[in-house]
């Protein structure tokens, strides 16, 4: 609990103190979409926000639900997961398109695993950390589509998903 009391509050204090820099072409961010993932398909909602020219600082939340047979027995699971992520955008280095948005970073999260009375398992809640490195082509000044690829936490596998700039 004190590891993720002190993430978050990295986090808070990165967002309050960059929060009156000049921003990117893209200030905000939506994202929505759908995870690819050992324990079921997550759902997850994010915004990004960018602090500096390159860097992006953003928020997550997901869901997913899965099926498990433990010792001849079906169990229901739920995970919930709130995470934050610091990714680099390699555009301005790489002299990339606008349309394209090639970033990679790190990210931190709890997340609450609940299972049924009775499973003796050994999923349980925690803190995660990975990182991810991702693609994002722009349509128009609307709309664009994402895709992701991460590990070290328990969203590992990748995103598909659609951003929306604000």
């Amino acid at each position: 609990m004190k590891k993720l009391i002190i993430a978050l509050s990295l986090v808070l204090i990165a967002t309050f103190a960059f929060s009156q820099n000049p921003l990117n072409r893209r200030y905000n961010q939506l994202n929505v979409g759908v995870g690819l993932s050992g324990w079921g398909i997550p759902l997850y909602i994010g915004f990004d926000h960018y602090v500096a020219r390159d860097l992006s600082l953003g928020g997550e939340l997901s869901y997913r639900a899965y099926n498990e047979n433990w010792k001849d027995n079906y169990y229901n699971h739920n995970i919930t997961g709130i995470s934050g992520n610091l990714n680099y955008h390699f555009n301005s280095l790489l002299g990339i398109s606008t349309h394209w948005d090639l970033y990679a970073g790190a990210n931190v999260g709890f997340f609450i695993w609940t299972s049924p009375d009775g499973y003796t398992g050994s999923h349980s809640s925690g803190l995660g950390l990975g990182g991810q490195l991702g693609v994002r082509y722009y349509f128009s000044n609307r709309v664009g589509i994402n895709l992701e690829f991460g590990g070290g936490n328990a969203f590992s596998g990748g995103k598909l998903g659609l951003t929306f700039p604000l």
